[in-house]
């Protein structure tokens, strides 16, 4: 059978799959997933206005998410609208609801900073975010992507803590995300959380289409650093080391020298987004990364597999088009969450978020497909 009949048969079944494109992947395709499949007809958008959606598994057993410029659950973009909100999600993945902690319409407690994040974790019960400054956060921040900061939360989301050290864009960070590993943090492969880094590159990007964000551009090169800390000294910026490079016997080697961080993940040409997420498969054994390439805002997505937090990293989709037919082509931010992934991990939920129709909640089931 050719693709385009193989295309046509799962569009009219419901499960479009995600075809090759003009996109030359940057890395060797993966050898436990052969591609993706999407299930439209599982598509539900929620939250008109707002956007981001980190998510992270609590020991309670719901989940935490934080949005951004918008009134969360319940809001629009105007109605309740705050920089940067926490919602907790409660449900499965085909029955949940939304409802705002801090910042939004109706939330339990009003937002006190403004900020963004695109990184959020629960270990032992408390919530740990980064709140960036992806666009001027006022005056004490007047330039894009000027500093990323922890925040914890030991009441899920009701207040947060700011920490009193950040990394910043002279020193070449921007926008960290945190790897998810399942129920409070409890299929972590040590005592480690592991935080990643994007590495700053410009805020003018190469994007260069007509409607272009002025600074929400892709980074090129493509960089991603990985940084690791103790579980219950994330806020110790002492604790902090970071990925630089392996020894001899192919291990992995880690420095508290910022300056000596190797990248775990390049993409010199397509370059990888201003935000990322990152999970860890349980029932596939596998790290799956999601982040854009070429231009920003435009559904250009890349997702790929490693068997270790530090790689090496293997393509399991490079698109350039990813929801086309179904929604508008304007996603940039794309989630994995552990809670909503099957027990082999075949079976998965993604969170997304984009401009305009797309600037808000979305939730979509896929399967992977797996190499026989």
């Amino acid at each position: 059978m050719t693709s385009f009949l193989r295309a046509t048969v799962a569009l009219l079944s419901g499960l479009a799959p995600l075809l090759a494109t003009a996109s030359d992947p940057p890395l060797p395709r993966s050898p436990v997933l052969t591609g993706v499949q999407f299930d439209w007809s599982t598509h539900r958008r929620l939250a008109p206005g707002s956007d981001n959606w980190p998510i992270t598994w609590a020991d309670d057993g719901h989940q935490y998410t934080a949005f951004g410029d918008g009134g969360g659950f319940g809001g629009t973009n105007s109605k309740g609208r705050v920089s940067l909100g926490v919602a907790r999600i409660e449900g499965d993945w085909d029955s949940y609801h939304g409802h705002n902690v801090w910042g939004g319409v109706d939330a339990e407690r009003q937002a006190t900073f403004p900020g963004k994040s695109y990184g959020i974790i629960c270990v032992d019960g408390v919530l740990t975010m980064w709140n960036s400054s992806p666009i001027p956060n006022g005056p004490d921040q007047p330039r894009p992507y000027q500093e990323a900061r922890l925040a914890e939360s030991r009441d899920h989301g009701k207040s947060w803590q700011l920490a009193d050290w950040a990394f910043t864009r002279e020193q070449g960070v921007m926008v960290p995300t945190i790897c998810q590993f399942g129920r409070d943090n409890a299929g972590a492969r040590d005592e480690f959380v592991y935080h990643y880094l994007i590495r700053f590159q410009s805020d003018t990007g190469p994007d260069s289409a007509p409607d272009r964000n002025a600074c929400l551009v892709i980074q090129r090169p493509g960089a991603i650093d990985l940084a690791r800390v103790p579980r219950h000294r994330q806020l110790d910026r002492s604790a902090w080391t970071f990925f630089s490079g392996h020894n001899d016997r192919g291990e992995p080697t880690w420095t508290s020298d910022l300056d000596q961080r190797k990248p775990v993940f390049e993409d010199p040409t397509g370059g990888v987004g201003w935000n990322l997420g990152v999970s860890y498969n349980a029932g596939l054994k596998r790290y799956l990364l999601c982040t854009e390439h070429g231009e920003s805002h435009r559904g250009i997505i890349g997702v790929f597999d490693a068997p270790e937090p530090w790689g090496p990293w293997t393509t399991v989709l490079y698109e350039n088009d990813w929801g086309a037919g179904h929604i508008p082509l304007n996603t940039f931010c794309w989630f994995l969450p552990t809670k909503w992934m099957s027990a082999d991990g075949r079976s998965f939920t993604m969170v997304f978020s984009g401009r305009k129709e797309n600037d808000s909640w979305n939730t979509v089931r896929g399967q992977f497909r797996i190499h026989p």
